[in-house]
């Protein structure tokens, strides 16, 4: 399907309380060179991101954003803490279906999620520089903070945080 036909409304959000949790996280490994393309972390980075708990445990905050050929065009695995902060803790979406809204959606989704279970704020932590970030942070209205070395020496990062819930 040609890119400028896509319609993103057309996507379908699914839980990964409605998947096979296994199973969803081979098929996103798998294709996370393809998926993850053109982002500054390492593999091993991106591979640590996908703990088994975000898919088995926790995954009643997980989504996936489905084609209507059921092929994966982005992810979100997240989590509320005890102290009610909604924590994104990955966020992908397949190259071809960027620029489209599907990160959007897979926070709004989120957002609803965690605003519904309490918590009060939102939060991600991404690497600086990434226009995709900084148009999704600007979305949603988020404050920004560049955090030095908040992923260790020399791995400055920004933090992202919105008071839920989302419009």
């Amino acid at each position: 399907m040609n890119r400028a036909h896509r319609v993103p409304d057309a996507l379908r959000l699914v839980g990964f309380e409605e998947l096979a949790a296994t199973t969803l996280r081979d098929r996103l490994l798998a294709r996370r060179a393809e998926i993850w393309s053109g982002t500054t972390l390492d593999d091993e980075t991106v591979r640590a991101l996908h703990d088994p708990v975000f898919f088995h445990q926790l995954g009643g905050f997980g989504a996936v954003a489905l084609t209507s050929d059921e092929q994966d065009a982005g992810y979100l695995l997240g989590v509320v803490s005890a102290d009610r902060l909604a924590v994104v803790h990955a966020l992908a979406v397949h190259p071809d279906w960027r620029g489209q809204g599907v990160a959007a959606r897979l926070v709004q989704r989120f957002g609803v999620l965690a605003s519904g279970v309490g918590a009060r704020v939102m939060q991600a932590v991404a690497v600086p520089g990434d226009p995709a970030t900084d148009a999704l942070a600007a979305r949603f209205d988020a404050h920004t903070v560049l955090s030095p070395g908040h992923a260790g020496p020399g791995a400055d990062r920004l933090v992202i945080t919105r008071p839920l819930p989302l419009p």
